[in-house]
């Protein structure tokens, strides 16, 4: 079966972390995702992003960081600085569905990568911006990053335990959502202009990901006078039981967030008669009582250690056992289920990414390295139409 996204054309001005988290998404569901990159200024800077590289590299391509986000590409050198290269940026346009960059919210209009300026090379191409605070406004000249985000939409008061230093979310998860909703709103544009003809812009900026990213927390905050804050032991603001326990030699998260689990935890625990007691009866009552129930179950949960209440548990109420990032990596079951693939490079070596999450069907999943930069070049520029004369001479003159 074919990939869901073959036949998709995506030519990508990215660099670091959104853009090219969100296009691996599309290059992962079969699109032809061609990285555009300058040769004079080295690429795409993560390129060199350590301090792990991928045994067997032998050219740009080995930094684990930069292929964690950029596996199945194609990379194409071409300086579109340069207003020669311009021409031949425009006619790779007339053949593509969409153009994807995450740069600066001013920069897109400079270098002429909006809608406006590449429509008369291709009426359908969707354009789609993944910057950090927009292409308007006061702040579209504005660099920013994820952990600025996460301090300025709140997330910093929510992260972490009470009564300690604002604290950020572990991974960049600004960036990550920024870059897949850019990733939806490309393929969406693009076919709704195979229906109609009709490209389009698309925006997406990091500060809008992370105030939506609020959800429900911001539909309450904006009409009521509840405040967002911290809970101990990561627990959810409203549900109980919902957070961190102590066993015999650790910690176990529950999330007994429907109160058909509130019983069956009980009699699990030892604690039938807690059922009855009014102080726990519903989620509002076992919230006005969370410290008697959390030392309630602490006292329960203490009796045995966390390997020997998860197969109790699981299946009966949703359970977790708090691991470290490298335990749940290297869990067996991870490889035996396919979620591990070796990616192949351009050298031949290889080395282990993740699976990408969405399971589109049967069907061969692509499993390539990004190249070198500009491996991919000549090729792109051939089917394209140019002569290997012609080629050679943009080489000349420095424009791929």
């Amino acid at each position: 079966m074919e990939l869901p996204l073959a036949g998709l054309r995506v030519l990508a001005v990215e660099q670091y972390g959104a853009g090219p988290f969100g296009t691996q998404h599309l290059a992962d569901l079969g699109a032809e995702v061609i990285k555009i990159e300058n040769r004079r200024t080295g690429g795409d800077y993560a390129r060199a992003l350590g301090p792990y590289f991928a045994e067997g590299a032998e050219g740009d391509d080995g930094s684990l960081f930069f292929q964690s986000i950029n596996r199945n590409k194609k990379s194409l050198s071409l300086d579109l600085g340069n207003a020669q290269a311009r021409r031949i940026f425009e006619r790779l346009v007339a053949g593509a569905d969409a153009v994807a960059n995450n740069l600066r919210g001013d920069v897109p209009e400079k270098l002429g990568l909006t809608y406006d300026a590449l429509s008369e090379a291709n009426p359908a191409i969707v354009c789609a911006h993944c910057s950090a605070y927009g292409r308007g406004g006061p702040r579209r000249d504005w660099p920013g990053y994820d952990y600025l985000m996460q301090a300025e939409a709140g997330y910093f008061h929510m992260s972490g335990e009470p009564d300690t230093p604002p604290t950020r979310m572990g991974l960049s998860v600004v960036d990550f959502m920024a870059g897949t909703y850019m990733a939806l709103g490309l393929v969406s544009a693009v076919l709704a202009a195979r229906q109609t003809g009709q490209g389009r812009d698309v925006d997406v900026n990091l500060y809008d990901t992370a105030l939506y990213n609020l959800s429900y927390l911001s539909a309450w905050a904006l009409n009521s006078e509840y405040e967002p804050a911290r809970m101990a032991r990561s627990a959810h603001a409203t549900l109980v039981p919902c957070q961190l326990y102590r066993t015999r030699d650790g910690w176990i998260f529950v999330m007994g967030n429907k109160e058909k689990f509130w019983p069956a935890l009980c009699d699990t625990v030892g604690r039938p008669d807690l059922k009855a007691d009014p102080r726990f009866a519903t989620f509002a009552d076992r919230g006005r009582h969370r410290k008697e129930l959390e030392e309630l179950l602490d006292d329960a949960f203490s009796a045995a250690s966390t390997a020997e209440w998860l197969p109790r548990l699981q299946g009966r109420v949703p359970v977790a056992p708090v691991r470290t990032p490298r335990e749940a990596l290297t869990d067996p079951a991870l490889r035996g289920a396919g979620g591990v693939v070796p990616v192949q490079m351009a050298s031949g070596g290889s080395f282990d990414l993740l699976r990408a999450p969405i399971r589109a069907g049967p069907g061969a999943e692509p499993d390539r390295a990004c190249p070198p930069l500009g491996q991919d070049t000549d090729a792109i520029l051939a089917a394209a139409g140019y002569s290997e004369q012609e080629i050679s001479e943009f080489r000349h003159l420095g424009l791929v």
